[in-house]
């Protein structure tokens, strides 16, 4: 099964709670932190692009990057009328290719969760190429014991229109949560059955530190205490070093 096909149409109405202007403002808190120049920034894992507009509505110029196509096409929907337009580009986030750097990096809601850990330090050596020297990047994922936590639960959001359910299931041989998801949605008086599998790997704050590290970034903080915390979310924060 797909991940993020079928439920691209209804990713918006089912995040809805989503504080995105929480998220924005944590962002900016970070550039403020460590100082200089922050203007162009990427988008990684962008999803439907609300953050990237949020962004973009704040005065920065954003680059979205995302591997799923139906994502993309809802942000580019959404995004007509910013100026100046965001770049949308269809990557693979461990695949990620820029024309020059950016100022920071941002991945945001369980973007980096997608990633197995085998492809984590590819990504981290691209982020370096294309963040620029004392730029930063900013990540969150999901604490280890939120996810395990998990196992076994049974999500449902039903919408007058969609009947979404969601089963989540842990894999202790890939350390990775499965979540195995059906959508009902109504067509006159009929209902359209499809599905998706979304797998997200658990990841340790202390791996991704030394990961972040051995790339030749300092300065890495761990928030506890983000958007989100109540319901798991780690953010960690990390300078690029200054040599080019």
């Amino acid at each position: 099964m797909s991940c993020y096909g079928p439920l691209a149409a209804w990713y918006d109405q089912l995040t809805g709670d989503v504080p995105y202007a929480r998220f924005a403002d944590f962002y900016e808190a970070e550039f403020a932190r460590v100082g200089g120049e922050f203007r162009l920034l990427l988008d990684l894992c962008c999803g439907t692009g609300t953050l990237t507009a949020e962004m973009v509505r704040r005065g920065y110029e954003l680059i979205g990057v995302d591997a799923s196509v139906e994502m993309l096409m809802r942000a580019r929907e959404k995004s007509v009328d910013l100026s100046p337009a965001p770049l949308w580009l269809c990557q693979d986030a461990a695949a990620l290719d820029l024309y020059g750097t950016v100022d920071a990096a941002y991945c945001s809601l369980d973007g980096m969760n997608y990633l197995p850990p085998a492809a984590l330090p590819e990504l981290f050596h691209r982020l370096r190429l294309f963040v620029r020297p004392g730029g930063l990047v900013i990540f969150d994922v999901k604490s280890p014991e939120w996810f395990r936590s998990l196992d076994g639960e049974i999500f449902v959001d039903e919408r007058e229109d969609l009947l979404c359910l969601w089963r989540a299931e842990l894999d202790e041989e890939r350390q990775a949560v499965v979540y195995g998801m059906d959508l009902f949605e109504r067509q006159g008086r009929l209902w359209r059955r499809s599905g998706e599998e979304h797998v997200e790997f658990i990841h340790e704050p202390d791996t991704l530190k030394a990961l972040l590290k051995r790339e030749g970034f300092f300065d890495i903080r761990l928030y506890e205490d983000g958007p989100q915390h109540e319901v798991g979310r780690l953010f960690l924060s990390a300078v690029r070093d200054p040599v080019y």
